[in-house]
């Protein structure tokens, strides 16, 4: 028997041992749950895992995947080494690095799920921004920034900070950014710091006390002068992407956000953007990344998580997730290992790429970015 049939009979062995001790668990999965579609998509997860896994998936709602973080950071700190409330979590970037960074994470089992063989190892799946995951996540949706107008009111959309800033300044009160620490009012804070900064190699590292305020003074001139034209005159924030696209959809605003770019799409097919939307980005390129599955360090059901993180990475998930119909979320697969039939369908889901993919700063710049956002801008 040749050396590669014997590793690949072992490994059909170890994952047969895994769903074995995976039967009758109860999944915790901890997710973001501030889209309907997303939580729909996960009921579903949950009665497929019932059904042929015999996994019963109990979904946490989250408004903020920080939240499960302190949760498991408190219970490392009271000596749970074991069976902690957290099975599977929904994270990427800072919430990451900090779970990371204590030791607080299962590693290297991403690359020995089974369907680990379809993903697509040209997107950014073993860094997270910028930090190398060390197999402690599994990918399953890619995601960049984008925007979202409405042709009716946006038929020509502003495709620089510099034309954003003069559009803000010509139709007052029409556009605005979620509050950070809002996953993408965050992420647009560091779309303007890419695009502006005079020093991008500092971004690839965690900033330093040194040349911080260097490296961000470009980033606060232009919210400076952008903030008196705002929604509300820069004064209050909507507290999400979903009140942006409700205050879109209502004609209050001409510019939404989002960190998906088939949320268009699966807005205009739910009923809740005008026919007439469209997803747009800087020229020069927008922000994106990829988002994960982690297992914590005391998951009380490790074997049942790692069969759902698998299970999320399997075609017929991935379909299902890409389908605007159900939430139009972009894969993490590559096409070309699918089947024919399974090929064409990820194809003809796949968003039309419409600006180059920027890679993320390094994770320490979200928390000091939101810092000096709250003490210049928090307040008033």
């Amino acid at each position: 028997m040749s050396l590669l049939l014997t590793g690949h009979l072992h490994a059909a062995e170890s994952w047969q041992a895994v769903k074995d001790e995976a039967k009758g668990q109860t999944v915790w999965f901890n997710a973001w749950g501030g889209d309907n579609a997303v939580n729909q998509y996960l009921d579903w997860v949950s009665g497929e895992m019932k059904t042929h896994y015999a996994i019963t998936l109990k979904v946490v709602h989250l408004s903020d995947a920080a939240d499960a973080v302190k949760r498991i950071q408190t219970e490392s700190s009271a000596g749970r080494k074991t069976h902690g409330s957290v099975d599977l979590l929904w994270i990427n970037g800072e919430n990451f690095r900090t779970l990371k960074q204590a030791g607080l994470l299962k590693t290297g089992w991403a690359q020995t799920l089974p369907n680990w063989r379809y993903v697509d190892k040209k997107q950014p799946v073993s860094t997270d921004f910028a930090i190398p995951t060390d197999g402690a996540e599994s990918p399953w949706g890619g995601a960049q920034l984008t925007f979202i107008a409405d042709r009716a009111t946006l038929p020509e959309p502003p495709q620089t900070p510099q034309a954003l800033l003069a559009f803000a300044e010509d139709h007052p009160g029409t556009v605005t950014y979620p509050r950070p620490p809002d996953f993408t009012g965050t992420a647009f804070l560091e779309q303007l710091l890419l695009s502006l900064t005079t020093e991008p190699d500092a971004l690839t590292r965690a900033p330093d006390e040194a040349s911080f305020a260097t490296v961000t003074a470009p980033l606060w001139a232009y919210l400076d002068a952008l903030h008196p034209h705002l929604w509300r005159k820069g004064k209050d924030f909507p507290s999400s992407p979903a009140r942006m696209d409700a205050l879109l959809n209502a004609g209050t605003l001409r510019v939404s956000m989002t960190f998906n770019p088939a949320h268009a799409r699966q807005k205009i097919t739910s009923g809740e953007l005008p026919d007439t939307s469209y997803s747009f980005g800087f020229s020069s390129g927008m922000m994106g990344n990829v988002h994960f599955v982690t297992i914590p360090a005391n998951a009380s059901a490790s074997a049942g998580a790692k069969v759902v993180a698998n299970f999320l990475l399997s075609p017929d998930a991935q379909l299902r997730k890409a389908d605007p119909a159900y939430w139009g979320d972009p894969s993490v697969l590559d096409a070309q290992t699918l089947p024919d039939a399974q090929r064409k369908a990820l194809r003809a889901f796949m968003p039309a790429q419409s600006t180059a993919v920027l890679p993320e700063p390094h994770a320490g710049w979200v928390d000091a970015l939101e810092q000096e956002w709250l003490r210049r801008y928090g307040s008033r």
